[in-house]
């Protein structure tokens, strides 16, 4: 199953090493699914062997994004990113930032979106200690969740 937990991630993650593969991971509310993500997801999955996205669970999502997020529950986001072709793991994580779970994980290259910057990424510290590389994928303008909720209040 491509849905995992935090318990059994290390088993998928050995089997990748051990066969010399790229481990790519990236993390994210991925609330409501849109053009933009899976664009990046793709640019994401292209820079390696495998992707695994570290999704933010329900009560991380609330402490980012306020009480009226997320619109979708974390095993209904968890399962539409699973769906995707170039998504080969998903494990659900609780903390505000990625900075546990990929000590966990490992990368050999963590992504995010342009729209950060590396300086002001907090997992920037332990994925370069960890010896793996950051790259930005540039952001596809105007393709935001945030947009579509606020398009969406705007229609009422």
């Amino acid at each position: 199953m491509k849905i995992i937990s935090r318990s059994t991630i290390a088993s998928p993650i050995d089997a990748i090493k051990a066969a010399g593969k790229t481990l790519v991971f990236t993390n994210g509310c991925f609330d409501i699914l849109h053009a933009g993500h899976v664009r990046y997801l793709a640019a994401a999955k292209a820079l390696g062997d495998f992707l695994m996205i570290g999704l933010n669970s329900d009560t991380s999502v609330r402490n980012l994004k306020g009480a009226s997020r997320p619109i979708n529950n974390q095993e209904d986001r968890a399962e539409v990113l699973a769906a995707l072709a170039v998504v080969d793991y998903v494990v659900v994580f609780d903390e505000l930032t990625a900075e546990k779970i990929i000590a966990e994980v490992k990368p050999d290259i963590y992504v995010k979106g342009g729209d950060y910057q590396v300086k002001d990424l907090p997992e920037a510290n332990i994925v370069e200690a960890l010896g793996g590389r950051i790259v930005l994928v540039p952001e596809v303008p105007g393709r935001s969740s945030s947009n579509i909720i606020r398009k969406i209040s705007e229609d009422k």
